[in-house]
């Protein structure tokens, strides 16, 4: 495996200097009158300075860093295009190197290192409660899937009272000649965008690590970086480490989850300039962890245990992935290397683009998306109070606004084979159940967003006595193998149904009479709040292995 280089380039250093100045004439430069910010953080990428009572500062810098200023609390950077934040400054002389052969265009020759690097902030006001959008995996493939993107994810998200959105990667599926219209799609939700790099945003003809992100760098900045929102303060990370297309090697086009000393340094940077009691939130598109694949490299962060181990004096953290197309809560202790009193919450988050983009038609022409562990698609919102947090799931804009699905999963619902497994068939059968096969029968219920916290009960009016606690299963969620089985030639060829970490069971009553029953379900989840859903299922007379 070759060595993976750091994202700076090995050049001896230079200096860089200027100001970070209030923009009050909001035009992006400094005009007269427009006076210094004092104690301000700017960065290279590693090192940490803040800036004098004069708003100067001075940092070394390598080709291929990246200069940008962390913004404060209760200041703005300049938004861009797409609502991308104008923060920083790229120092790559010669611009993308012209020996590759990209099929994508990277950055231009940025020329040698200016005599001043001037940062605009303008005051803003911000709330100590305040909310964030969440995004992961929007990742369409080609124009047809964008515009899916664009109607069923961003025009749920217009209207929004977030203050800043966050998209956690993989925002094309390779196609990186799509991000100018994503961007421009983006914007009309009218709030700033931060995004992660995924391992479908590379430029994958690089031969290393180095030069992946060329086109990410022209549109997007910094690789990763830091900003501050009232109480809070976000972190963005790339932990995705490219190996490089190398032909003839075992490694080539592959990468693994990895942060590497560079970030892990300005991190560690970072926390020693922020009171301890701050919220800190890193942002990243590779999982810390996840049930699914739980010793591969490319689905998890090999140098985890060193980010834990920086935050692990730290009260207050959570950290957001995406990649898996699923929904996972994960709890890090000190067997990952978190020491903290309480363990660090790592959220995977829903895949907006579910089981990317496939799946039958909706109504509106948008496929049905539903993810291999039975959650639809949809985002994510963070909820922060002071440095108090917690997120809620909002499905896409196509799907009910539901929290979760029950069902009764039997042998009544296998009746017929695989091959009879029509939509309206698996309808009938959901909730119709012979009386003699209720003993084997269980209440289902994905709760789309729940995790190791999550309690989930069921009552039968009039016939169960309590609350009936369900226990959560590592299984595949029933409904999903039955849609899924329907409309194989709807889905791509790789999506198939995969262990939930979201599935409770709870068994049938033995004593259910024939009749019409309420069943309600209870939810309680990972923050403590209430959700629930009713279903009526009848008992009938008639035996198993008759026919729906």
């Amino acid at each position: 495996m070759p060595l993976l280089q750091d994202q700076g380039f090995a050049q001896r250093p230079a200096i860089a200097k200027e100001v970070v100045f209030d923009d009050r004439g909001r035009t992006g430069r400094r005009r007269p009158g427009d006076p210094g910010i004092a104690n301000v953080m700017v960065s290279n990428g590693r090192d940490i300075v803040r800036t004098a009572a004069d708003g100067s500062w001075s940092l070394p810098v390598a080709e291929g860093d990246s200069l940008f200023v962390i913004k404060p609390p209760s200041w703005t950077t300049p938004i861009g295009f797409g609502g991308i934040p104008r923060f920083s400054r790229l120092h790559q002389p010669h611009g993308t190197p012209g020996d590759i052969d990209y099929r994508f265009a990277g950055v231009a020759p940025t020329g040698p290192l200016p005599a001043s690097i001037d940062f605009a902030l303008r005051r803003q006001e911000e709330r100590r409660d305040f909310e964030a959008l969440l995004f992961t995996d929007t990742q369409p493939e080609n124009a047809v899937e964008l515009a899916y993107l664009r109607d069923d994810i961003v025009a749920g998200a217009i209207g929004s009272n977030a203050a800043f959105g966050i998209n956690h990667g993989d925002v094309m599926f390779d196609d990186l000649s799509l991000y100018e219209r994503y961007l421009d799609i983006l914007g009309t939700t009218g709030m700033p965008w931060h995004h992660c790099p995924g391992n479908h945003d590379i430029n994958s003809e690089a031969s290393d690590d180095r030069f992946s992100r060329e086109t990410w760098k022209r549109f997007f900045g910094p690789r990763h970086y830091a900003f501050q929102y009232a109480g809070a303060t976000f972190v963005i990370l790339d932990n995705v480490a490219y190996l490089g297309h190398n032909p003839g090697s075992a490694t080539s086009g592959q990468y693994r989850g990895m942060i590497g000393e560079r970030q892990l340094q300005f991190v560690r940077n970072l926390l020693a300039n922020l009171p301890p009691d701050d919220l800190i939130v890193l942002s990243m598109h590779i999982p810390l962890v996840t049930y699914h694949s739980p010793d591969n490299p490319s689905d998890t962060t090999v140098d985890r245990r060193a980010l834990m181990e920086l935050l692990s004096h730290r009260q207050h953290t959570v950290s957001f992935s995406g990649h898996m197309h699923m929904t996972e809560h994960h709890y890090l202790d000190a067997k990952e290397g978190f020491w903290g009193r309480e363990p660090h919450h790592h959220h995977v988050l829903t895949a907006a683009s579910g089981s990317w983009w496939s799946g039958p038609n909706t109504p509106n022409g948008i496929p049905l998306a539903h993810s291999c562990d039975g959650s639809p698609n949809g985002f994510h919102v963070l909820s922060v109070d002071g440095n108090k947090y917690s997120t809620r799931f909002v499905p896409s804009s196509k799907t009910p606004a539901a929290q979760l699905r029950i069902f009764v999963d039997g042998p009544h619902r296998r009746i017929g084979g695989e091959a009879g497994r029509n939509a309206a068939a698996v309808h009938r059968s959901l909730h119709q159940i012979p009386a003699d096969a209720i003993e084997a029968c269980e209440v289902v219920a994905n709760i789309f967003d729940g995790g190791p916290r999550t309690r989930v009960a069921f009552e039968i009016a009039d016939v169960t006595m309590q609350r009936v606690w369900m226990q959560r299963a590592a299984s595949v969620d029933p409904f999903i193998v039955d849609v899924f089985a329907a409309h194989k030639a709807a889905l791509k060829s790789w999506v198939e149904p995969v262990p939930s970490s979201h599935v409770w069971k709870g068994r049938l009553p033995a004593n259910l009479k024939p009749g019409a029953h309420r069943v309600l379900v209870r939810a309680w989840d990972e923050y403590g709040r209430e959700h629930a859903s009713h279903m009526v299922i009848e008992v009938t007379a008639r035996k198993s292995n008759s026919p729906v």
